[in-house]
């Protein structure tokens, strides 16, 4: 199973991101600045990429993130701005509680790595909502994302309480349909702070 842990925002985060975002996706880009834009319900605040995971793994998998949920409060969150990973990857900011949105993150790979899974380590978190990915192998062309980045600079979401955590399972788009994408089911949710 391929599986990653998450916050998932409230849907009427979503709802306005998609509305900032809208203007953007509905602009007419020229052929080499295509854009894969990621669905409203796919949206989330990756804290963990496990990869794939043995099943068997799960239940120890979910008590561990449980408790690592248990040891964190409950935390205000906001997406504001954007910003890019290259030419590949637009994406909206996190502000708000990131210190202990950090922290989070660290119990949650730890708890994962008891485990015995495989997370990467050394990398610095960076809290973001994927917003679209450059298609082909050199993702956007032209001016590239910069513009993208530009647009959404002073894009600031209402707080919300980020209250649980969510292991979630990625399942790889359908074979032969031009266009599909991973779908997403959510494969247990923990409490924080409880």
């Amino acid at each position: 199973m391929r599986l990653f842990v998450a916050l998932v925002p409230p849907r009427q985060v979503l709802r306005g991101l998609d509305a900032a975002a809208r203007p953007l996706m509905d602009a007419r880009p020229d052929a080499g600045d295509a854009l894969r834009w990621t669905a409203d319900a796919d949206r989330h605040l990756t804290l963990a990429f496990l990869g794939e995971v043995d099943p068997g793994t799960l239940p120890g998998l979910g008590e561990r993130l449980e408790r690592a949920a248990h040891r964190h409060p409950p935390m205000t969150l906001r997406l504001a701005g954007a910003g890019r990973f290259g030419d590949r990857v637009l994406w909206a900011g996190v502000a708000g509680d990131t210190d202990a949105l950090r922290h989070l993150a660290g119990s949650v790979a730890a708890a994962a790595r008891r485990c015995g899974i495989a997370v990467e380590e050394g990398r610095a978190f960076r809290a973001h909502v994927t917003l679209a990915r450059g298609r082909g192998r050199g993702g956007a062309r032209g001016p590239g994302l910069r513009p993208h980045v530009a647009a959404l600079a002073e894009y600031e979401s209402e707080a919300w309480t980020a209250d649980r955590i969510a292991l979630i399972h990625s399942l790889p788009p359908a074979p032969g349909v031009p266009g599909a994408r991973p779908r997403y089911e959510t494969a247990g949710t923990w409490a924080l702070g409880r």
